[in-house]
C-alpha cells in the first residue's frame, strides 16, 4: 500500500496557527524565522486541500513541490577519478 504524496509549502502570518495546519496532512517542517511550513499530503487530494488551506486568513501563500515530477536517475553520471582513488586509499 504504497500512496503517492507530494510536498505543500504553506507560508503564514503566526506561529500560533500550525496546530490548524495539522489536519491537513503530515506535518514534517516549520520555520519560525521565516514562517513557513512543509506538509506532505496525497496526491489525489492535493487541490482540496489547497483550497481548504487558502481559506484560512493566516495563510499567505501556497506552493507545490515538483520532486515527484523531477527525474532522479542520471545515466551519464560518471564519478571523479580522483575521488575514487582517495576512496580505495581509505583516506
Amino acid at each position: 500500500m504504497n500512496t503517492n504524496r507530494q510536498g505543500i509549502v504553506v507560508w503564514f502570518q503566526h506561529m500560533k496557527n500550525i496546530k490548524q495546519l495539522k489536519r491537513y496532512g503530515n506535518l514534517i517542517y516549520t520555520s519560525k524565522k521565516l514562517r513557513y511550513a512543509i506538509i506532505y499530503v496525497d496526491q489525489a487530494e492535493i487541490e482540496e486541500v489547497e483550497m481548504k488551506m487558502m481559506k484560512h486568513s493566516f495563510v499567505s501563500k501556497i506552493e507545490r513541490s515538483y520532486k515527484p515530477f523531477i527525474r532522479t536517475d542520471f545515466e551519464n553520471a560518471k564519478p571523479d577519478k580522483a575521488k575514487q582513488y582517495d576512496y580505495k586509499m581509505g583516506i
